[in-house]
């Protein structure tokens, strides 16, 4: 097959739908690599994570349909300029990994999957704009009534498409996400050690990952450490948003600066080493499309605990720990029970590992070359 992508984000992003859209991009070259990968951007941008996909599989072409158009109409590209390029560049089907399809793709009559991550905009309106609401709005349902098929990255998302979109539970397939596979690897000790000294960690410390903003309520954790051990340490990874202030005062008031530690530029190759030399993994998100740091925290071999109200129960599995997004005290309680119980922290661990056996890279993406073959079938 010659399959198109949409690759806005694989190429400008290096978080979340650009991690997402590399995922699958990689997947595809090495699982089936007698397909033709054709990813379609707005414009240009150094990526160096998607070089290498560049470098080690030749099946992928990138194409900038809007390189030579006047730079303030490159945010129309998904509209007109990119579908009259895939009758000439032989495309079987056009996937939108980020929501979106281009709004004529029925008028190309190639065949569509549109990947739906998550319809967050609509359970918590206050933390966007109007305007931008609506235009995901519309985007988002137009490009699921428009696809041949739909895929949902989790059970919770496709039920938002159905309730909020009215599309038929029969367009739409479940397909998880794993996490790269540099987390299921052991960091050897040179590594662990390097990456502690590097950013000067805690012995003892509880693990947060994540953008910090409001929706993932990250304030909720460092409330909670006031009821811990003064040996036990938060440590933050995420990028700051102006949520990161209202953080910032409480730690001030509460005299937490020294057991509070927020990174905002953390390589992504330090990551697993940070993950798995921490106590604990926390994900107090009032609400997410799926939890990829949940299913990092599995594979890297420390308890994971989220929040209840979305779908972190999916990601995270049975004999994780879920909390209630508001309740400080069930959090601290949590957070005490694992600390003081090796046996309950082994066990979580051990159903962990187990768990995330389901989110295996070959799985997922079988599922996804089935999704394409029956629709061309």
């Amino acid at each position: 097959m010659r399959i198109g992508f949409d690759a806005k984000r694989a190429v400008q992003n290096y978080t979340g739908l650009g991690n997402y859209s590399r995922y699958i991009i990689k997947n595809l070259c090495r699982f089936y690599p007698q397909n033709e990968y054709i990813l379609f951007a707005p414009k240009r941008r150094v990526n160096e994570q998607l070089s290498h996909l560049f470098e080690e599989y030749k099946q992928i072409q990138v194409v900038y349909p809007m390189q030579y158009i006047w730079r303030k109409l490159s945010s129309l590209w998904r509209v007109w300029r990119v579908t009259s390029r895939f009758t000439n560049d032989g495309i079987q089907i056009f996937h939108g990994l980020s929501n979106e399809l281009p709004i004529n793709i029925r008028k190309s009559r190639i065949k569509s999957v549109v990947t739906i991550h998550d319809l967050i905009f609509l359970h918590f309106p206050q933390y966007y704009k109007p305007i931008d609401r609506k235009i995901y709005t519309y985007k988002f349902r137009k490009a699921c009534q428009n696809a041949n098929r739909i895929i949902a990255i989790s059970e919770c998302t496709k039920r938002d498409i159905i309730r909020l979109f009215n599309i038929p539970e029969n367009k739409i397939e479940v397909i998880y996400q794993g996490c790269d596979e540099s987390f299921h690897k052991e960091a050897s000790a040179e590594k662990k050690k390097e990456v502690k000294e590097r950013y000067n960690l805690p012995d003892k410390y509880i693990l947060n990952v994540g953008s910090i903003e409001e929706r993932k309520n990250v304030l909720l954790a460092v409330k909670a450490l006031k009821q811990l051990p003064e040996n036990i340490h938060l440590v933050i990874v995420g990028k700051r948003t102006p949520y990161t202030q209202k953080v910032d005062s409480f730690i001030q008031a509460n005299k937490l600066k020294d057991r509070v530690h927020i990174y905002s530029n953390v390589s992504f190759k330090d990551l697993p080493a940070i993950y798995q030399q921490a106590e604990i993994f926390v994900y107090p998100s009032r609400y997410e499309g799926f939890g990829i740091p949940m299913i990092e925290a599995l594979h890297s071999g420390i308890p994971a605990i989220g929040a209840t109200g979305s779908c972190l129960e999916e990601a995270g599995g049975p004999e994780s720990s879920y909390v209630d997004p508001d309740n400080v005290n069930e959090l601290a309680n949590t957070f005490n029970e694992i600390l003081s119980s090796p046996e309950k922290r082994e066990r979580m661990i051990a159903h962990g590992k187990e768990y995330v056996k389901r989110f295996t890279d070959e799985k997922l993406t079988r599922q996804l070359a089935n999704v394409y073959k029956q629709i061309i079938s």
